[in-house]
């Protein structure tokens, strides 16, 4: 069985959603940020980066949501949540994945969660660079009415994270981001997502 290491809320729940559109047969357990539970020698010995998400399985532990979601979707071929049959497909799918951790995650990521909070001119920047970063995503990056196209695969998980961090905080307006809203309906109203949400104590937004 699989066992997914991930933070209620967090990036991670990509993953999460990842094994649980799978049908895959896997345990969770939920490490607290807050209390530096990803800092503990238990923890570090599952993944010395100190980091969430991790996914222990029959072979080792594999880190980072693209490595997870990617395993995830060629180990459950039969749930098509990727293009397992074009090398290329799956590659630009996984170059969409790539983008959203180091480029969207970070820069929404500084805007909500910098210690101390980001204040003044330095928050009007970085929310001025995160936007930009959605503007690429609305406007160039997703294909509609999926991230893909036309099927749903594990890209669409993960850029629900971060479209949910945005609507929680304000940022995702519906005049500018039409594309992006409907796409967080939409994700948020899949019963794998929803049993996600329940799971990890999370309310849609």
């Amino acid at each position: 069985m699989l066992k997914l290491y991930y933070s209620p809320g967090a990036c991670a729940m990509a993953s999460h959603i990842a094994l649980e559109e799978a049908g895959a047969d896997y345990d969770i357990v939920a490490v607290d940020l807050k209390k530096g539970e990803q800092k503990t020698p238990e923890y570090l010995a599952i993944n010395p980066a100190g980091s969430t998400p991790a996914l222990v399985t029959n072979e080792g532990v594999l880190t980072e949501n693209l490595v997870i979601m990617g395993y995830v979707a060629q180990t459950h071929p039969e749930a098509n949540l990727a293009d397992n049959d074009s090398s290329f497909n799956f590659g630009k799918m996984q170059s969409l994945n790539g983008w959203l951790g180091s480029s969207l995650h970070p820069a929404i990521g500084r805007v909500l969660f910098s210690r101390p909070p980001l204040e003044g001119q330095a928050r009007a920047d970085q929310v001025e660079l995160a936007l930009g970063k959605f503007d690429l995503a609305e406007n160039h990056l997703f294909k509609g009415p999926w991230a893909m196209g036309a099927e749903y695969t594990v890209a669409d998980g993960y850029l629900s994270v971060f479209t949910r961090w945005a609507r929680q905080s304000g940022l995702l307006d519906k005049t500018r981001f039409p594309r992006l809203n409907d796409h967080l309906d939409r994700v948020q109203a899949r019963p794998a997502v929803q049993r996600v949400l329940a799971a990890e104590g999370i309310a849609p937004v």
